[in-house]
C-alpha cells in the first residue's frame, strides 16, 4: 500500500483546463494525460510536485497545492516511461504524438541509368521525364515540442534542427539535409523558446546523440534557433558537436 505524506502535488482545474495537451508534453514524468477531454493526473505518485508544468498551460488550469497524496516514486515513474516508450505514443490524445519510425528504401531511376540529365545540344533542350522527389524522412512527430526526450529515432542519431522556414526556401532540403538525420523543427520567434531550450537539453540528456546540425535562415531572428541549441547543450552537460548552417531568403546556402 502506498505510503501517503502531505507535499506539494500538481492541481488541474477541470473548467478552466481546455485539453490541449500542452502539460502532457511538459511533463517528465508522464503523469498527466488528456481523458475525455480533460487533463487528468494519471496517478499521485507520478507526480513530482515541482511543477515544470505550470508554465505550460495557456489557461492557467495549473497550480501546485499541499496536501496528503501518495509519496512521489522514482522507480514508480522509471517503469512508467519505460511502458510509454514501447507504445510509442504520447498520452495527449492527438494522433499526431504518436512515435514511429519508417525505412526510407533507395531506390533507382526508373530506367536504371544513373546519368539521366538535362542535356542542351544546338540550342534545343531534350529534359528526361522526371520522377517525383521521395521523402528522406525516417520519423514522427519532427516538432519540437511533440518529440519525446526519450524517442527510440534519438538514439545514436545525428540530430537535425531546422528553423520552420528553411525547408520551404532551399530546394534540395530533404536530399542536403534530412536524409541519414533525425530532424526536429522549431521556431525561436513565434515558438515558446525557453520551453524548447528546456525540451531539448532534455533530448540531449536522454538521448545518445551523436551531433547536432542548426538548419537556420538569415534573418536576425533566426540566430536564436543557434543560441537555443548551444545552452542546451551546456545545460545538458553532453560534449555534444553543433554545427550552424544558414540559408538565405531566395535558397541559397550562405
Amino acid at each position: 500500500m502506498a505510503t501517503k505524506v502531505t507535499r506539494d502535488i500538481i492541481r488541474i482545474d477541470e473548467e478552466k483546463c481546455d485539453g490541449c495537451g500542452a502539460c502532457v508534453l511538459a511533463c517528465a514524468e508522464g503523469a498527466i494525460k488528456i481523458v475525455d477531454g480533460k487533463a487528468r493526473l494519471l496517478s499521485e505518485n507520478y507526480c513530482d510536485g515541482l511543477g515544470a508544468c505550470l508554465g505550460e498551460c495557456p489557461q492557467g488550469a495549473l497550480t501546485i497545492e499541499q496536501r496528503e497524496s501518495d509519496e512521489f516514486d522514482e522507480h514508480a515513474v522509471e517503469k512508467h516511461l519505460e511502458e510509454m516508450a514501447k507504445d510509442q505514443h504520447l498520452p495527449c490524445g492527438c494522433p499526431s504524438t504518436t512515435v514511429q519510425q519508417f525505412e526510407r528504401p533507395s531506390e533507382p531511376l526508373p530506367c536504371g541509368c544513373p546519368s539521366i540529365q538535362i542535356q542542351q545540344f544546338g540550342g534545343t533542350s531534350e529534359t528526361a521525364v522526371a520522377t517525383p522527389q521521395k521523402s528522406t524522412l525516417t520519423h514522427w512527430p519532427v516538432q519540437l515540442t511533440l518529440v519525446p526526450p526519450n524517442a527510440p529515432f534519438l538514439q545514436g542519431a545525428d540530430v537535425l534542427l531546422a528553423a520552420h522556414c528553411a525547408p520551404f526556401a532551399y530546394g534540395g532540403f530533404h536530399q542536403d539535409f534530412i536524409k541519414n538525420h533525425a530532424v526536429i523543427c522549431a521556431c525561436p520567434k513565434l515558438d515558446d523558446a525557453q520551453a524548447h531550450q528546456q525540451k531539448l537539453t532534455e533530448i540531449l540528456r536522454q538521448s545518445d546523440i551523436r551531433s547536432l546540425d542548426v538548419v537556420r535562415m538569415e534573418v536576425p531572428c533566426c540566430g536564436g534557433l543557434t543560441a537555443l541549441a548551444q545552452q542546451a547543450i551546456a545545460d545538458s552537460g553532453k560534449d555534444v558537436p553543433l554545427k550552424e548552417i544558414t540559408i538565405g531568403v531566395k535558397g541559397d546556402i550562405l
